[in-house]
């Protein structure tokens, strides 16, 4: 894919990213980050252009083990978009899987997983791809597996009606 054009900074999404090892930590799984603001060792900002979808996975604990697992995956709205409201990320993002719960998060990065294997980049996959996986686990069923014929018919699609 072409690199995306330069973009003005205030149409950036910015996530922040926490890593304070058994205590919080907050991480990208996939998206194309443009740029990078470190604040300290434990901390960091990343950035994504206007309609990249990326995932965002939060994670909690203490001295007993996991107090909460978090997964979002994300569109960056373009300035004029409605979005919804997520901690760490501003301005907010375009919603497409929400899941809590590390049962529920553990099947959803098994998801990203089985589309990597098929050499596709889970950013690239068809946005109701992530809200089927979000609607299925939300209610404890399986999803259904993306697969190349799917994910061709989706680029085709794009063709037609960008």
């Amino acid at each position: 894919m072409p690199a995306a054009p330069p973009a003005h900074p205030d149409t950036l999404t910015w996530v922040e990213l926490v890593f304070d090892k058994g205590r919080t930590e907050r991480w990208i799984r996939f998206g194309a980050v443009v740029d990078q603001r470190i604040v300290s060792r434990q901390n960091r900002f990343v950035a994504f252009h206007p309609g990249s979808v990326f995932a965002f996975v939060r994670w909690a604990g203490d001295d007993r083990g996991t107090v909460i697992s978090r997964m979002d995956i994300l569109i960056a709205p373009e300035p004029e978009v409605a979005r919804s409201t997520v901690p760490g990320i501003v301005p907010g993002g375009v919603s497409l899987l929400r899941l809590t719960g590390w049962s529920k998060v553990r099947s959803a990065l098994e998801c990203i997983d089985a589309v990597e294997a098929l050499g596709i980049a889970p950013e690239a996959v068809a946005p109701d791809h992530w809200r089927h996986v979000h609607n299925r686990l939300s209610t404890g069923e399986r999803p259904q597996t993306y697969t190349a014929s799917r994910h061709q018919a989706w680029l085709m699609r794009r063709q037609v009606s960008p």
